[in-house]
């Protein structure tokens, strides 16, 4: 039997004003009396005082070096226990990013967000976002605050499973596999993988036990008082819905508003929740399809009907024979579909993957790989951000692990029937991944949260998103007991990263004023 390596790519009321305006203190560096609750045992990590400054320090790449050095940017460092069962043990640090309200007279407090991921750069995505909420109620009101969650980004120290070359080695093996003793040798491979994180990673084991969203809530509460604020607003995407309603679960007094966009179902299991987003995908590809048929220079044709196929016929042949490129590296077919994927999370990206497609079918994989770099967030140093082996570290300690092979290859044989373009022609794959191999306990389970008292909150949902699908945001919006927004686009994520004045007006609203959108509400 053949098979590939992995899966392809792997996301009514107005609240009493007093309640929103009166929760924290002034702007300035933070607390010397924490804010608001404080845990037993806790009190100096809540009163810390953050000495911020210049972002400079704070950046691991390039392009985090020109994100970091926008105007009225500033970073510092949360001091956290590194085991909140041992908070006089080892410490570790948060990294923090902040563009201060423009109008501190009427500043409410802050806005802390989290991009998703898991393992995403809350400080990049907050100096990106800093400018779409200047000159809007919200930059006014509200200090921007990004924060990379533990063991990611900028923050110390970060999980380290791979070597740069390691990874580009891992990307380029990703072609076809023939028979048991090929899984055999993917499971090792995930053995090997999860074994190197607990080697590579500073205090190993129990750095990675205490790396999953149990534990990134626990810093965020103590980001809360270190800020100064009584109560959170909080703006989650992604897997950072994820955080939000735990958050909201386990400091359900501490909320005072969450937008959540793009979200996260919170009863999904890891093989229903893949599911899920191959049917996103799945959908997302067709929304591509009926776009790029109508242009003249559609590299899978004029035929929707035959869309699929041709697209398959680019793709496929790359499992047996990979492209070769001008860096020396190799277009493989993992790398070609994970392109493809990244591309369809925004319609901006559209246009790249028609004419990643088109050179690909005359050869030539650049387009095709610059792609699946973004999705890496390889460098053109050849340097990859933390992202992706968070991601792994972060979803091996959030969920049970599968183990059933019978489930996994169930699993995977509906993934690619509902995302058919991602069917490689071959038998679907019983191999385990590093999760089913990883050296510490999960600490969560798929699960309704329990929040009950707290704050309406504001669920966004995109029809055709292709990572989050729409119906995980029903789900979720009326699991927290808060209101849905629907907005109907095809990209994943929309408040404040669409230019959608209908969204970005309802949300913003909704942050400041705790104003919900009325009942039913979509936006187009």
């Amino acid at each position: 039997m053949r098979t590939t390596k992995r899966y392809p790519a792997m996301a009514a009321t107005l609240l009493l004003l007093s309640s929103l305006t009166a929760c924290s203190s002034s702007a300035d560096d933070g607390p010397t009396v924490p804010a608001g609750p404080v845990p037993e045992g806790l009190e100096e990590f809540y009163s810390q005082r953050l000495e911020w400054g210049d972002c400079a320090p704070y950046a691991k790449d390039a392009t985090a070096r020109q994100a970091f050095a926008g105007e009225g940017l500033e970073c510092a460092r949360l001091t956290v226990p590194l085991s909140y069962s041992e908070p006089q043990g080892t410490t570790i640090t948060v990294g923090l990013l902040r563009k201060r309200a423009s109008d501190p007279d009427n500043r409410i407090g802050s806005l802390v967000l989290n991009p998703g991921g898991p393992g995403g750069s809350g400080m990049s995505a907050a100096a990106q976002l800093s400018t779409a909420v200047e000159n809007t109620e919200l930059g006014e009101r509200f200090d921007l605050v990004g924060f990379d969650p533990r063991g990611i980004g900028a923050s110390e120290p970060t999980v380290k499973c791979l070597t740069d070359a390691e990874m580009d080695a891992d990307r380029a093996d990703m072609t076809a596999m023939d028979g048991v003793d090929d899984v055999a040798d993917a499971e090792r491979e995930a053995k090997e993988f999860a074994a190197k994180c607990a080697e590579r990673t500073p205090h190993g084991e129990k750095m990675l036990a205490n790396l999953g969203t149990r534990d990134v809530v626990r810093d965020m509460d103590v980001l809360r008082s270190a800020l100064g604020d009584e109560k959170l607003t909080y703006l989650g995407y992604s897997y950072g819905t994820r955080i939000g309603y735990t958050y909201a679960e386990t400091f359900p007094r501490n909320v005072r508003a969450l937008l959540l966009d793009g979200a996260l179902d919170p009863e999904q299991d890891m093989l229903d929740s893949l599911v899920a987003q191959a049917e996103g995908f799945g959908g997302t590809f067709g929304k591509f399809v009926e776009w790029c048929v109508t242009r003249p220079d559609c590299a899978l044709g004029s035929n929707a009907d035959t869309a699929v196929q041709a697209y398959q016929d680019l793709v496929r042949p790359l499992l047996d024979e990979p492209v070769k490129l001008p860096d020396g590296r190799v277009l493989s077919y993992e790398d070609a579909t994970t392109g493809t994927v990244a591309a369809l999370y925004s319609k901006q990206l559209w246009p790249s993957l028609n004419r990643g497609l088109a050179t690909l079918a005359e050869g030539e994989g650049t387009l095709m790989m610059a792609l699946a770099d973004t999705y890496y967030e390889r460098g053109p140093d050849g340097k990859y951000s933390s992202t992706q082996t968070g991601l792994v570290a972060i979803r091996c300690v959030d969920d049970p692990p599968v183990t059933d092979r019978e489930s996994i290859e169930a699993a995977q044989a509906e993934y690619l029937e509902k995302a058919e373009f991602l069917d490689p022609g071959l038998p679907p794959s019983s191999a385990r991944d590093a999760c089913a191999f990883w050296p510490v306990e999960h600490t969560s389970e798929p699960h309704l949260p329990d929040v009950e008292g707290i704050p309406p909150t504001l669920v966004v949902s995109t029809t055709n998103d292709p990572a989050t699908p729409y119906q995980a945001g029903v789900n979720l919006a009326k699991a927290m007991g808060g209101r849905l927004l629907t907005f109907e686009g095809a990209q994943h994520t929309a408040f404040l990263s669409v230019g959608n004045e209908c969204v970005d007006r309802a949300g913003i609203a909704y942050l400041v004023h705790g104003t919900l959108p009325p009942e039913g509400t979509r936006c187009r």
